[in-house]
C-alpha cells in the first residue's frame, strides 16, 4: 500500500505508538508531521527517517492547535497525544482528573474539531483517535483516565455519524496495555507503590491480556494504516480493539 500525495499529522508523535505510526506512515509515502511538548523527542523522530517532520504544539492549547493546522491542510489525521495516571478514586485530586481530561479527551476534541474544519469539500479524509481498551471497559486506579478515554469514544462515534456520507472515515484504535514507555512509567509506579520487581509489575499488566503479553505498538500502526488503505472505506465510527482478545 502506497499513502503517496497524502500528508498526515500524528499528534503525540515524539515518543511510543505515536512516533511508531509516524514512522510506518512516512514509510508508506505520506507527508508526515508530528507534534508533541517535547521538542527533543520530536526532532529524534523526524531525523529517524525521511517524509517526517517535527512541530511543537500543546494540544490542549486551542490557539496552538488551530496554528499547527493551519500548516496544513492534512488528510489523514491520527490523533495520539495522551497521558496517564493512577489512584484510586478516592484519593485523586481534582488537578488530577482535569489532566486527564486536558490531554486526553479537550485535546482530542480540539484535534478532531480542527482535522474535519480542514477536511470540508474533500471527498476523502482519514481522522483516527488512538483510544485504549478504557474507552471500553473500567480498569481500577484509573477512573479519570477511563472517563476521559470514553469520551474520546463518543466523539469519534458522533463525527463518524457527521462525516459518513462525505468520504471522510472516523474510528478509534483501542490498544490494550502496549509495550512503550507510558507503559514503563506505569511499572514504574507499581513498582514504588508495592514494593513488586519490575518483573512482577509487567506481568500484572501483561495478565490482563489474554495471550499475556504487552501489545506491540508496531501492530496498531498496522491498523492506522489498514484504516488510510483500500477495503476500509465503510469502516467507520468503529472502536477497534486491540488487545489480544481482552472482554471489552
Amino acid at each position: 500500500m502506497r499513502l503517496t500525495g497524502h500528508s498526515a499529522l500524528v499528534t503525540g508523535g515524539g515518543s511510543g505508538v505515536g512516533a511508531v505510526i509516524a514512522r510506518k506512515l512516512a514509510e508508506a509515502g505520506a507527508v508526515v508531521t508530528i507534534c508533541g511538548r517535547n521538542a527533543e523527542t520530536l526532532a529524534a523522530v523526524a531525523a529517524s527517517g525521511p517524509g517526517i517532520t517535527a512541530q511543537v504544539c500543546d494540544i490542549t492549547d486551542e490557539n496552538a492547535t488551530q496554528a499547527l493546522f493551519a500548516r496544513g491542510p492534512f488528510d489523514i489525521v491520527v490523533a495520539n497525544a495522551g497521558i496517564s495516571d493512577s489512584a484510586p478514586l478516592t484519593r485523586t485530586t481534582l488537578a488530577q482528573f482535569r489532566a486527564m481530561i486536558d490531554t486526553n479527551l479537550t485535546g482530542t476534541f480540539l484535534t478532531l474539531r480542527e482535522a474535519l474544519r480542514g477536511m470540508e469539500g474533500r471527498d476523502w479524509g482519514r481522522v483516527i483517535a488512538i483510544a485504549s481498551t478504557a474507552s471500553l471497559k473500567g480498569y481500577a486506579y484509573v477512573a479519570p483516565y477511563a472517563a476521559a478515554k470514553h469520551g474520546v469514544l463518543g466523539l469519534v462515534r458522533s463525527a463518524a455519524l457527521e462525516q459518513a456520507r462525505k468520504g471522510i472515515t472516523v474510528n478509534a484504535i483501542c490498544p490494550g496495555f502496549l509495550d512503550t514507555e507510558m507503559t514503563e512509567r506505569s511499572i514504574d509506579k507499581i513498582v514504588a507503590k508495592t514494593g513488586r520487581s519490575r518483573d512482577e509489575a509487567r506481568a500484572s499488566l501483561a495478565a490482563t491480556n489474554p495471550m499475556q503479553r504487552l501489545v506491540p505498538p508496531d501492530e496498531v500502526a498496522e491498523a492506522v494504516l489498514w484504516l488510510c488503505g483500500p477495503g476500509s472505506s465503510m469502516v467507520t465510527g468503529q472502536a477497534i480493539s486491540i488487545s489480544g482478545g481482552e472482554t471489552c
